[in-house]
């Protein structure tokens, strides 16, 4: 037992090195990113505006729920009910939206190109464009990590909108709130910082879930079968980082 579990702690170690190297080389070969524009535009489009409809769903009823649970704690205080208001938003720009967006794309995005570039490796199609003098690192994983970080920051945007109307929405149509009270409560408050924060959570959750989609799918073995674990790794490792980062980040900027 412990011979294994000292084999996995040097694998793991050995892992976050990889990583780390993927990473690093990756953007020393930004010069020749010039090359390929027209591929980073392609995965900010596979990113962002595919990514559009999941994300405006999952806030939304984050945000409807945020302002029924806020209702439900308040009933038997004495705190006024426009503070719901302000309870909505600072949840839905501080934590829902970047989080539970963050969740939802590790599984939509980061499975997504784990396959996409694991299957390339294992057909031999990597191999196949290093031999016409194409670094992959410059043609394959540069593009989709600039990708993330630039679009999901907008994501993070549309997702605190739409949270901010669903919970607008639940409001004034079950909670007997109206709006002028909902936005009172939104505005008191408010601090802008807090946007900023959710933004910066955004763009190093979109550095984490295509950076490490990308070194799975990079290291990918196994033929088809590895392909579904790398897939599946990816998914559990991204959400594990964001999570992680989340702590990290509020501990220190906040």
């Amino acid at each position: 037992f412990i011979s294994y579990l000292i084999k996995n702690f040097i694998i793991f170690f050995e892992k976050i090195g990889k990583y780390f190297l993927l990473v690093y080389r990756s953007f020393i070969v930004f010069p020749s990113l010039k090359k390929y524009p027209n591929i980073v535009l392609d995965q900010m489009i596979s990113i962002g505006s595919k990514s559009l409809p999941i994300v405006i769903i999952t806030s939304f009823f984050s945000g409807m729920v945020t302002s029924v649970q806020g209702a439900y704690q308040m009933t038997s205080s004495l705190i006024p009910k426009w503070y719901i208001g302000g309870l909505v938003g600072e949840s839905v720009i501080l934590e829902l939206a970047p989080v539970i967006t963050a969740l939802v794309m590790a599984g939509r995005v980061g499975a997504t190109i784990t396959a996409e570039i694991g299957t390339m490796r294992v057909t031999e199609q990597i191999d196949a464009i290093e031999t016409l003098s194409i670094n992959p690192l410059s043609y394959l994983i540069l593009p989709r990590i600039l990708a993330g970080i630039v679009m999901f920051p907008v994501l993070i945007i549309v997702a605190d909108f739409f949270g901010i109307f669903g919970g607008w929405l639940s409001c004034v149509t079950s909670l007997d709130l109206n709006t002028y009270q909902f936005l009172k409560g939104v505005k008191s408050w408010f601090n802008p910082w807090d946007a900023v924060f959710g933004l910066i959570k955004a763009i190093h959750f979109g550095f984490a879930i295509t950076s490490i989609a990308c070194f799975y799918g990079f290291y990918t073995e196994n033929g088809a079968k590895g392909v579904g674990v790398s897939a599946t790794s990816c998914v559990v490792t991204s959400c594990i980082t964001i999570l992680v980062l989340d702590y990290l980040l509020a501990a220190i900027l906040l």
